[in-house]
């Protein structure tokens, strides 16, 4: 027998006697490459995993290769090999992977699977990838970031750190660097997930003891990508495993890609240690559509359509309308597309202005209506030319505190939050901030004629 035969044999027991969890864990990178003088060769992926091994599972696994192997053995002994480490299917199973590998498309499924450790990685969106993302000026650094990690090798940078708020296309790169690198390295672990998710698997290992498996687990990977980083903002225990898991693969050369609504310095209650690990890599600013981007957006999503359904036919000015009228999400956008799409395919009608207005009437109601704490530092942030993130940050210079005022003067008048609602939403500010800046505005918007057009135009802007 070969070593993969008498491997196979003992991998089909071992997975049965110590539990299906463990076996994927810990077994399964394993290679038996040798058997000689009573001595067990393997590559492991990494010493961790190695030394982890040896200390819980040796006689488990001595105890298997006695059963089928040819000679006694007493000992095992490991050499580190990334590339290499990956340990066989039992046979009856490596025969049905062999069976399967024939299909064209099942072979680079498989592996980005095992790259992906499925019982960990949060699932993938097929449609979000580089080839589907439209780029435009406020989103170029971010795309260029983002396919240069997905790349591997050297970066320069670690972490990459995307920020910017709902629908701004973080989750859309995320997904699409998880798509990319794991077609380019096949056999690396790629792991995804949000914070939340990271949260809930830390407090299970904790009440299943099992706290050094998911150190393993999580320390072993080749990528790292955690979406919404923020949601761990306050949460202790939490934030002390996620600094030594950074940490940890920091220091082996592993990548780690990170985002959330706002820089790591404006994220509160997130310890201060974290903040300035986080602000080593590069922290890119995912700034609000414009009106170009997000008409991009919709004719690369009809041009796509249409080469699917050639019949449908889009009238002069809806996707100008659309790209003008829904202007603070780019979910709702594809959404409102994708519904005039189903419209014109089931009634088989042509897509004109006025369909579009009557199909979406619900939409744009809302839109009209609502006008959110985010769509005013927005519109104010662009106004003035400043970063989005110095709207909630601590800066006190005239230049970003007067827009910031003028923002919490919107936010009273165009919103129906109150006053603590609108400080939460200028990083946690206390309400007597919000009723200075308020009154600050009130009072200058009858003394400075420039000022008083200025929040005028906003308004308009706002509630077109």
């Amino acid at each position: 027998m070969t070593m993969d035969d008498i491997w196979g044999q003992a991998c089909a027991e071992l997975e049965k006697s110590i539990g299906a969890n463990n076996f994927n864990h810990w077994i399964k990178p394993l290679r038996l490459t040798a058997l000689e003088d009573g001595v067990a060769r393997f590559a492991s992926p990494t010493r961790f995993v190695s030394d982890w091994v040896n200390r819980h599972f040796a006689g488990d696994i001595m105890g298997q290769l006695n059963r089928v192997g040819p000679a006694e053995i007493e000992r095992l002994r490991f050499e580190v090999s990334p590339q290499n480490g990956a340990a066989p299917r039992p046979r009856k199973q490596a025969q049905q992977d062999a069976d399967a590998a024939d299909a064209p498309s099942a072979r680079p499924a498989a592996a980005a699977q095992a790259a992906g450790r499925p019982d960990l990685c949060a699932p993938l969106d097929p449609r979000y990838t580089f080839a589907n993302f439209v780029v435009g000026k406020p989103n170029e650094l971010a795309h260029a970031a983002a396919r240069r990690v997905a790349e591997g090798g050297p970066v320069g940078f670690n972490p990459l750190f995307l920020y910017g708020g709902v629908g701004l296309g973080k989750t859309h790169l995320m997904h699409a660097i998880a798509h990319d690198y794991r077609s380019r390295h096949p056999q690396a672990q790629v792991l995804y997930l949000s914070a939340e998710q990271f949260m809930y698997r830390f407090v299970q290992a904790l009440r299943e003891s099992t706290i050094m498996d998911f150190k393993g687990m999580f320390r072993t990977v080749h990528m790292l990508m955690v979406d919404d980083v923020q949601f761990i903002a306050g949460k202790e225990s939490t934030q002390e495993e996620f600094f030594h898991t950074f940490n940890a693969l920091v220091d082996q050369g592993k990548q780690i890609v990170i985002s959330a609504d706002r820089a790591p310095a404006e994220i509160k209650g997130l310890e201060e240690r974290i903040k300035s690990r986080l602000s080593c890599g590069l922290i890119v600013d995912l700034h609000p559509t414009t009106y170009e981007l997000r008409l991009g957006i919709l004719q690369s999503k009809t041009a796509a359509f249409r080469d699917k359904h050639p019949e449908v036919r889009i009238g002069d000015g809806v996707l100008e309308f659309l790209a003008h009228r829904i202007s603070t999400n780019v979910r709702v956008l594809e959404g409102a597309l994708q519904r005039l799409f189903a419209h014109a395919s089931l009634l088989r009608r042509e897509i004109t202005l006025e369909v579009a207005q009557e199909c979406l009437a619900d939409i744009l109601r809302t839109n009209d209506r609502k006008i959110s704490i985010d769509d005013i530092q927005r519109k104010v942030a662009e106004h003035y030319n400043i970063r989005l993130a110095d709207m909630i940050g601590p800066k006190r210079s005239r230049n970003v505190a007067r827009p910031r005022q003028i923002a919490m003067y919107l936010s009273k008048q165009l919103t129906s939050r109150s006053l603590p609602d609108i400080g939460r939403r200028f990083g946690g500010r206390d309400h007597t901030t919000i009723m200075h800046g308020v009154r600050k505005i009130d009072e200058l918007v009858t003394e400075d004629h420039g000022l008083a057009e200025d929040v005028a135009l906003l308004k308009r802007l706002l509630e077109a």
